[in-house]
């Protein structure tokens, strides 16, 4: 791995969309083009298979080979994360022995959804997938999609394992940030998982941001990085003032269809999306051009 790289897992990493081609088989070959891409402008991480990159309806085959493409693309140059996340943790366990055999350099965890276990549950999950293969494992904080979530003491017990070594926290909460440090200590790896609270996330003691914008504008997401992890907030903010719209535009239809929509746009992957996920509609198409625009990616 790259200098960029020696912290495990990196410091701005996108969620990258899985592409996908006319007929909605995965596009793999767009899939390494993105990869480099992203990697050429400033980011150190990929993640793939993960809610950006539609894991509830792509398939085993599907992600195995996907990992092998992104890996074979940037593999020496970026750290390539791989999803492991399932309410059924030998489900998930599975998951995580296929991404290790496809060659990812790490895991993300999320807490197991819809079924709502308790914490002792949540735990109990969590170390079974971190037990089933040598690789580094991120956590994945994200209540709005989970409705459960890691508590501090949770937290505490889990950085006591040797393999979890952080955590990308999707909670908005940027309190969460200082308290998980006292749960955790300074060492463990605490990655913002929203853009809308990244640079707050930054100042609070983050220590870099998994991005879904960044598909988008990676290299205004990567510059805000530079400056934020430099402390030079100021300039972040003016970096963050002309992103904010495309943060919020691309969530006015939930999901990573407004993603692929401006990503299409910039002709880097097509607006397919798998059912029940829709591409969004005219009106948010506008939002989305006009926010494209504001930041600067795509011309009036």
């Amino acid at each position: 791995m790259s200098d960029a790289t020696a912290k495990p897992f990196g410091r701005l990493l996108t969620a990258m969309v899985t592409p996908m081609a006319e007929d909605g088989s995965v596009d793999f070959d767009a899939a390494a083009s993105l990869a480099v891409h992203l990697v050429a402008h400033g980011h150190d991480g990929l993640v793939l298979n993960g809610t950006t990159g539609e894991a509830p309806t792509t398939h085993a085959e599907e992600k195995a080979e996907l990992i092998r493409t992104v890996v074979d693309a940037v593999g020496g140059r970026a750290f390539v994360v791989a999803g492991a996340g399932s309410n059924d943790t030998q489900h998930a366990v599975r998951m995580a022995e296929q991404a290790a055999q496809a060659g990812a350099h790490g895991l993300l965890v999320v807490t197991p959804y819809y079924s709502r276990p308790s914490q002792e549950g949540i735990f109990r999950h969590t170390v079974a997938v971190a037990d089933a293969t040598d690789l580094p494992v991120m956590l994945y904080d994200v209540p709005g999609r989970t409705v459960v979530r890691y508590s501090p003491e949770t937290l505490g017990r889990l950085a006591a394992h040797p393999r979890i070594v952080a955590v990308k926290d999707a909670t908005g909460d940027v309190g969460r940030i200082s308290r998980q440090r006292h749960a955790m200590g300074p060492d463990f790896i605490q990655l913002s998982g929203e853009d809308m609270t990244a640079l707050a996330c930054m100042a609070a003691g983050a220590d870099g941001c998994i991005s879904v914008t960044a598909n988008v504008a990676p290299e205004l997401c990567a510059e805000l990085m530079e400056f934020a992890l430099k402390g030079d907030f100021a300039h972040a903010l003016r970096l963050q003032d002309r992103l904010t719209p495309l943060h919020a535009a691309i969530f006015v239809q939930p999901g990573v269809c407004g993603t692929k929509y401006a990503l299409n746009l910039l002709g880097r992957a097509r607006n397919e999306v798998r059912l029940p996920l829709v591409p969004v509609d005219a009106p948010t198409e506008a939002i989305i051009r006009r926010a494209m625009v504001h930041a600067g990616v795509l011309n009036a």
